[in-house]
């Protein structure tokens, strides 16, 4: 299973990675480890914002490519409504916590 995501950080920018692990690479963010992205490792990570999976690779990374390519008010759009997204790419989100990923 593939996870995509969205955490904002604390200059209110949102980043979207893929990962197979979302536990460990939302602890390797926030707590800025040397296997998260420069882009987080400068910032203060503050919430998930949005997560989906998907089946396999190809899926997720066309997810994460479309996110990644949207503006910043199409973003905090997905964001109050995920299943704006293009249907047959996107499986499912979850409003989840960092800190339930955090506090294991």
């Amino acid at each position: 299973m593939y996870y995509i995501y969205m955490i904002r950080c604390d200059d209110d920018s949102i980043y979207t990675g893929i990962t197979t692990d979302i536990h460990k690479r939302l602890k390797e963010h926030y707590f800025k480890s040397e296997k998260a992205a420069k882009y987080t490792r400068v910032r203060n990570v503050v919430s998930l914002e949005a997560l989906w999976t998907c089946q396999n690779r190809s899926q997720a990374s066309k997810l994460e490519y479309k996110i990644k390519h949207l503006s910043k008010q199409q973003k905090e759009q997905l964001i109050v409504t995920p299943t704006s997204l293009v249907d047959e790419i996107y499986q499912q989100a979850y409003p989840v916590s960092l800190e339930t990923y955090l506090n294991d």
